[in-house]
């Protein structure tokens, strides 16, 4: 535990919920939260590489004109001069988006994305760009155009992608708010690895425009038919106050759709009050193939203990996907303009190696249609799988974060794998289009954190917050903070 904290870093450690209403109470001012986000990034961002674009002058100008609409009485949104950081693969109106990729590195956006549309109308400060590796394609924090992003609870280590960055932030007070994409478990992956709580919604429930369809840029339209985007939080709360500032359908996303049955914030309230009587909860330990890790297993096993004590239902059943690594990629690959990416390539030689690879590859229509038959035969089965439950639960990740410079390990547990099987409890729910999240679960005997992922059934998006929140208020874990964070905290002088 750290010591006592000045007021600036009292304002890191709020919930987006509380600063969001003192905000609007004019209890404290959208400047005075701006400035304390700003100074921890500046105390943290040298070490963890948290951000690739940082827009401070433009952090302060948006706080001092919502302060000044405040002092008229004006009202200025639900995310009332909460600070947001934003993964650079989603576009941000007139900041430079590298997107990870040597090929876009004075590229600026010409519109927002619909979320940071949504989110500025709603009264967010936008504080700049995160880490990601090139066009989101790796699962780790490595980006050829930046410094690595580290992991806060173990610098040498990972914190996961690709919305590295975005994790990276929100564990260490940095930002309160950010958004992260998922398109084979993006934003769960460095939820799980960073200790905190990361949320997909079910596909078409929050619409995404330029990023994977503007068709006038190789790499940034990719992954359309898997990409999720959503939030990256402390809490369960902040997530669902997120979401309801982003949801709902958009002309622009094809996919986005007019589904406006959940109340986000009241089904994490909901969540909160802690009871689960009668849900009926699938527990899943490795998918029925997997290798995983003995401490991922023994954290999880705990976790899953917390769900049967809330009154839930849980018994182990596994959905008999079997290994989907093969179908998966090759369906990111059939996501991608091949073409442009690969006269991209051969531009900038300094393309991410495991990227050129898949582009490398002699990829067939047979390859892509097999993937396509694979992905209807577990959208089938997960459906026909979820008709007799109301949740699946499941490690989030088969290992702990490992260290810098991998795509993953190639050994768990004794067993000889591919460097993304521990990546195998996240890529299905993007075939699926299932809602999934990623709840803090425990730490290891080393101090590392360990994820619980919570699935629901298409469209069952109300379940997945109420079993989060209720799994929060059983085992919290917002008051755990990483110890390099925990002292950038203390005050001069000041003793953990």
């Amino acid at each position: 535990m750290s010591g006592p904290t000045t007021a600036l870093d009292d304002l890191t450690r709020l919930p987006a919920t509380e600063l969001a209403r003192l905000v609007r109470d004019r209890d404290v001012s959208a400047a005075e939260v701006t400035e304390a986000a700003l100074s921890r990034v500046e105390a943290l961002d040298g070490t963890l590489h948290a951000f690739v674009e940082l827009t401070a002058d433009a952090a302060r100008a948006r706080a001092a004109a919502l302060d000044a609409l405040l002092a008229r009485g004006e009202e200025v949104g639900p995310l009332a001069g909460v600070p947001l950081a934003v993964k650079d693969l989603i576009a941000t109106k007139g900041v430079r988006n590298r997107n990870g990729s040597p090929a876009y590195l004075d590229f600026v956006p010409d519109e927002d994305d619909i979320v940071v549309e949504r989110a500025r109308a709603a009264g967010a400060v936008l504080l700049g760009q995160t880490t990601v590796p090139e066009f989101g394609y790796s699962a780790v924090g490595h980006s050829p155009v930046s410094p690595t992003a580290r992991n806060p609870w173990n610098p040498d280590l990972t914190p996961g992608g690709s919305s590295a960055g975005s994790a990276v932030a929100v564990a260490t007070g940095m930002a309160p708010l950010a958004f992260g994409s998922d398109g084979g478990g993006s934003i769960r992956i460095p939820a799980a690895h960073c200790g905190i709580y990361g949320v997909k919604a079910s596909m078409g429930r929050v619409p995404l425009y330029p990023g994977t369809r503007d068709e006038r840029y190789p790499g940034i339209s990719s992954w359309e038919n898997l990409e999720h985007v959503g939030p990256l939080t402390r809490t369960v709360a902040d997530a669902a106050l997120l979401l309801s500032v982003v949801a709902g359908p958009d002309p622009r996303d094809r996919h986005s759709i007019p589904c406006l049955d959940v109340d986000w914030t009241a089904a994490a309230a909901a969540g909160a009050a802690g009871d689960l009587a009668g849900l009926r909860v699938a527990y899943s330990p490795d998918l029925g193939h997997l290798a995983v890790d003995p401490r991922v297993r023994e954290v999880v096993e705990r976790a899953v203990g917390v769900f049967t004590d809330l009154g839930a239902h849980v018994e182990e059943a596994d959905p008999g996907l079997g290994d989907l690594g093969e179908a998966f990629w090759t369906m990111v690959a059939a996501e991608t303009d091949l073409r442009g990416m690969r006269a991209l390539a051969q531009r900038h030689p300094d393309t991410s190696p495991h990227l050129r690879d898949l582009l490398d590859r002699p990829w067939t229509a047979e390859d892509f249609t097999d993937a396509l038959v694979t992905r209807k035969r577990v959208v089938n089965r997960m459906w026909r799988f979820m008709a007799g439950y109301d949740l699946l639960i499941t490690p989030t990740l088969a290992v702990p974060p490992f260290g810098l410079g991998v795509q993953g390990p190639t050994e768990i547990d004794g067993r000889a794998v591919a460097d993304n099987a521990w990546l195998g409890f996240v890529n299905p729910m993007n075939m699926t289009g299932q809602p999934a999240a990623s709840v803090p679960a425990g730490f290891t005997a080393d101090g590392l954190p360990v994820g619980l992922q919570v699935v629901g059934p298409h469209l069952g998006d109300a379940a997945v917050l109420r079993a989060s929140a209720a799994f929060e208020a059983a085992a919290p874990w917002a008051q755990h903070w990483p110890a390099l964070a925990a002292r950038a905290a203390e005050p001069t002088g000041a003793t953990a």
